[in-house]
């Protein structure tokens, strides 16, 4: 279980002028000289994103209730539970049930998991609608039973990332990582690195952007020496990337949570980023800290060429920190007065701590009626569900300069006196405006809403089934499909969401069948695209098999069948044939790999697309192999499962080629 950082930073801020504004605010506004231009982190906001609970029977690689409680095998209950609050359900297209208690307003107690590609859409929509530009995935020690969850999780974030245009980066927490030093390089290049091919990856003075977070606490679970720590900072930077330090709030003042001597470690990042989480609870705290840390942390930063990203935190809602906004809203005042380079924001959806700013039951008719849970009405006043969303957006832009600076907060708790509670009127006559033998483009009238209609999201249905395939703004009333297969009947219905979590009724249903034409000339569908795998040895990982290269390749754990890889396509799109190789060199002798073939349009549930068959790889004839499904079938993930080598025991692949003919 990956460890919340709370538990090594329980300490107070440093005693001084709590609440009191010095002299530093007249010497520090506006003062700041970036190092940097602006770009995907400099002057954006980045929230931390975990993306770490699963559910059992979401069809994850970890199969339990993954951080939402304390023994993940038990289903959460008021006394196996590891989260401080509950999520609002509303906007999740399924839920996991509990075993609490139904929510106040009678409506059954279930959690979302992270593994379930809609989920993930559905934060990346909640970024996109209030203007968050970026997202850290935090990537814990990847090396152990976690591992093959965390690599779905770069897949599906990447995914998310992608459809809704928002920025990503990985973000290493390296809290009790034995063998850092030389694993976080072998994951770099073995499979994180393959995510900087995407457009949504984000990128700082040309470079792509990692952050590591945990160099120079004070406490066993980061006990790197700082010869260690420079290593791995400048192997990242003769990788190319921009490097961001997650550091201790006192890096630069020294105190007992930062080791003494690290200086030129802290020094040798592109960003610094200190944590205040469990440092600060109320804006008194807030206030000293800008004196204490941020102004003279701006200042060294400027100093030594260094951009500045401080954090700032909802507060935790169990602990009765959030004051329906005002603590959040003064820390953005105190560091965008500082004139600091960016804000992260810790974190997006961290419900162990209570930190979150993703849409959270805003009273108790939406938390189990057992649970203890406080909402976000805590303190008397109402705050809908995405509040904080809403807050941090303003504060991004407050930030950018699009509104001026402010101690009072601008962001209401509530759109309305009495929150927003009517779901928005159903799309009007939706229907098919044009098609070809690939796509298909979908327009309606526009929904209703007493508040304002804030994005529609277009779904897939066959029988029951009904798949989230694209979102659009609220402007927009009309999307093109595309993937699709020609000669095809395919059937949509649309839905209207708004601010509050509110989802319209679906409207009417069409259906359209795509033209005949002559099949997409031969793509490799999988060229460059992510990976995922049950396990790798050594070097060999998953991302080898979507290179283009044939001399580099995957290999699994060895002894220990079953093993699978897959690759995502980024959307569902027609697959009739697969081209599997291994590297050509005569050293590899003549085997036969028993394999069959799987594909899933969510990444979650996966369909068995081909049984369970010998394929034999001979040197002699290329070394690669060909599998032709019965029929073209849409699918955005296609999964290889193998049960047998007759040449080593274990998987091996050199590219996985993915073709819709």
């Amino acid at each position: 279980m990956g460890v919340t950082r709370r538990v090594f930073l329980q300490a107070a801020v440093a005693v001084g002028a709590a609440g009191s504004i010095g002299a530093a605010e007249t010497a520090a506004a506006g003062s700041a000289n970036a190092a940097s231009a602006p770009g995907d982190v400099v002057g954006k906001v980045t929230v931390g994103y975990q993306g770490w609970f699963a559910c059992i029977g979401d069809g994850a690689p970890i199969n339990g209730w993954w951080h939402w409680t304390q023994n993940w095998g038990q289903t959460p209950s008021p006394s196996n539970t590891g989260i401080k609050c509950w999520p609002d359900m509303r906007e999740y297209a399924h839920g996991y049930q509990t075993g609490y208690a139904s929510l106040g307003n009678g409506q059954p107690a279930t959690l979302f998991s992270s593994y379930d590609q809609q989920t993930v859409d559905t934060h990346f929509l909640w970024l996109q609608q209030n203007g968050i530009d970026t997202a850290a995935l935090q990537r814990f020690n990847p090396t152990g039973g976690e591992g093959p969850t965390r690599d779905a999780m770069a897949v599906k974030v990447r995914s998310a990332a992608e459809s809704h245009g928002r920025k990503f980066y990985v973000m290493y927490d390296v809290s009790g990582w034995s063998n850092m030093q030389s694993e976080i390089k072998a994951d770099w290049t073995n499979k994180m690195q393959a995510h900087t091919a995407s457009p949504a990856y984000a990128v700082q003075n040309g470079k792509p952007v990692v952050c590591i977070w945990g160099f120079g606490f004070n406490d066993d679970n980061h006990p790197f020496s700082t010869a260690a720590c420079l290593d791995v900072i400048n192997w990242f930077k003769a990788q190319g990337c921009y490097v961001i330090g997650g550091v201790p709030r006192e890096w630069r003042t020294g105190g007992a949570g930062t080791r003494s001597g690290y200086a030129d470690v802290y020094h040798a990042f592109n960003m610094i980023s200190p944590w205040m989480v469990g440092a600060i609870g109320n804006a008194g705290d807030s206030d000293n800290a800008y004196n204490t840390y941020t102004v003279g942390d701006q200042a060294d930063c400027n100093a030594h060429g260094i951009d500045y990203q401080p954090c700032v935190l909802p507060g935790d809602v169990s602990a009765r920190q959030r004051a329906h906004g005002d603590f959040m809203w003064r820390q953005f005042y105190n560091v965008v007065r500082a004139g600091v380079q960016g804000v992260y924001i810790s974190m997006f959806d961290e419900f162990n701590e209570g930190n979150q700013i993703a849409k959270t039951a805003e009273s108790q008719a939406w938390t189990p009626t057992n649970s203890g849970f406080l909402a976000l009405d805590e303190d008397g006043t109402a705050c809908s569900s995405d509040y904080y969303l809403r807050l941090t957006g303003d504060g991004g832009r407050m930030l950018k300069g699009q509104i001026a600076l402010t101690a009072t907060r601008p962001t209401p708790p509530v759109v309305t006196g009495g929150g927003d509670t009517t779901p928005p009127t159903a799309p009007g006559n939706l229907h098919v405006t044009a098609h070809t033998g690939t796509s298909v483009t979908l327009a309606w009238t526009a929904s209703t809403d007493n508040v304002g209609v804030t994005g529609y999201r277009i779904r897939s249905v066959s029988g029951s089934t009904a798949t989230v395939v694209g979102t659009t703004g609220s402007n927009t009333t009309a999307y093109t499909v595309t993937g699709l297969n020609p000669s095809t009947g395919y059937t949509y219905d649309v839905q209207a969401l708004d601010a509050a979590g509110g989802i319209s009724q679906a409207s009417n249903r069409v259906t359209a069948t795509t033209d005949a034409g002559t099949p997409p000339p031969a793509t490799n569908l999988a060229l460059h695209r992510p990976t995922s795998e049950s396990s790798h040895t050594q070097v060999y990982g998953s991302g080898n098999a979507t290179d283009g290269d044939t001399d580099s390749y995957w290999e699994s754990a060895n002894n220990a069948f079953p093993q699978w890889i897959q690759v995502d396509l980024g959307s569902a799109l027609g697959v009739k044939r697969l081209v599997l190789n291994l590297p050509p060199a005569t050293a590899w002798a003549t085997r036969s790999q028993t394999l069959s073939v799987q594909g899933s349009t969510d990444g979650g549930s996966f369909s068995q697309l081909l049984g369970s068959a010998a394929h034999t790889f001979d040197p002699a004839s290329g070394n690669t192999a060909t599998v032709t499904l019965p029929a073209t079938v849409t699918t955005r993930y296609v999964r290889l499962t193998f049960t047998a080598n007759t040449g080593w025991p274990a998987a091996q692949l050199s590219e996985f080629q993915v073709f819709g003919a």
